[in-house]
């Protein structure tokens, strides 16, 4: 695909589309995420969120082989399986950008793999499996799902330094084995997720001296988690990286539906109550603040929450989720969505009275 910056109308609906820095994909500025197939939704349900996708303009599609989440060897690698079958029964893998995620280190997802490092074995394992799981020949970007040592993420909110904690400080050599994945086609360019500014500037530091670039960081980012605006993304910027936010909208909190105490049947905090990153009550108040001002202007909180991630500058594509097709509809619709100035100074007001409340 050759690099381009600009729209594409699809029966109705404008699609935006941008370059992917240091590649020559072209992505769309929507980026349809999965790890719901396999779980909370049916291969048949997966099939028509993907098909939809396209039909909307939508070509970019992120996965990883540990999903469906939450993790469970009984349902690990579906994931990739529905989207690879959608992929041999569709023949559309020449119009999508392709990336999926290696495991990193957890105690709890041995039944993905007994060493869950990035050594040559397990790289290898887990790209083989992944490519023969979505039947492709290649992953247009391979990512490491979380660093080998130990980051806040996940709910943490401050990074507390171990000094005798044990992290063998290889990402020359994970870098090298990555390369040469590259280098025999199977992968086209590599990326990284819930990673931190040390972190990228580490890979950097590898690529200024010869070594593969990581065109990417994907991490969570929305009105609740805007951590990443305070180091990181000057180093995309400055560096030329792109920026792939997941949980938009927060685990479905942005939507507002979890407000008031309201548990709606089936949906993932309700049934996975453990999923209690963006519950707490600063969160709540946020969202009950960000409710207001989109009912004030005429927005859906989903709409607001969704375009404001989509026209930060340093944001490549905002990776969304959903569980059916209404939802997937209205994430796809917020690339119309463009928030004022005025709309913007009233979130910030609320984010500097309840400033990043979910780690």
């Amino acid at each position: 695909m050759e690099p381009f910056d600009g729209l594409r109308i699809n029966q109705g609906r404008t699609m935006k589309y941008t370059n992917l820095p240091n590649t020559n994909l072209n992505v769309s500025k929507i980026c349809l995420g999965t790890m719901t197939f396999g779980n909370q939704n049916t291969e048949e349900e997966a099939r028509q969120q993907l098909d939809y996708a396209l039909d909307k303009g939508v070509n970019f599609i992120d996965t990883a082989e540990m999903y469906a989440v939450p993790a469970d060897p009984n349902t690990q690698g579906l994931t990739e399986k529905y989207i690879g079958s959608w992929l041999s029964k569709s023949g559309k893998r020449d119009s999508i950008v392709l990336a999926s995620k290696v495991t990193g280190p957890s105690r709890g997802m041995k039944h993905i793999r007994e060493a869950l490092d990035f050594n040559k074995k397990s790289l290898e394992d887990a790209l083989h499996k992944s490519l023969a799981r979505l039947q492709t020949d290649y992953l247009d970007v391979y990512q490491l799902h979380w660093p080998e040592r130990a980051v806040n993420v996940f709910g943490v909110r401050e990074y507390k330094h171990t000094e005798n904690e044990l992290w063998n400080d290889n990402l020359a050599e994970i870098l090298e084995r990555l390369e040469t994945f590259v280098k025999e086609g199977k992968v086209r360019h590599i990326g990284l997720s819930n990673e931190t500014p040390f972190g990228v500037m580490r890979y950097m530091e590898a690529f200024r001296k010869g070594s593969k670039k990581m065109v990417s960081v994907q991490n969570a980012y929305n009105l609740l988690q805007r951590r990443d605006e305070v180091g990181l993304t000057e180093v995309l910027q400055m560096e030329n990286i792109g920026y792939l936010p997941y949980s938009p909208l927060a685990f479905g909190m942005l939507t507002g539906k979890y407000l008031y105490g309201k548990k709606p049947v089936n949906a993932r905090i309700t049934r996975y109550p453990n999923y209690s990153r963006y519950s707490a009550p600063n969160s709540m108040k946020a969202t009950e603040a960000y409710q207001l001002i989109a009912q004030k202007h005429g927005l859906s909180l989903t709409e607001l929450a969704l375009a404001f991630v989509n026209q930060q500058p340093f944001v490549t594509s905002t990776i969304i989720g959903a569980t059916s097709l209404k939802q997937l509809s209205e994430n796809i619709g917020s690339i119309e969505v463009t928030l004022s100035e005025e709309i913007l100074e009233e979130i910030q007001k609320v984010h500097e009275q309840i400033p990043n409340p979910a780690p």
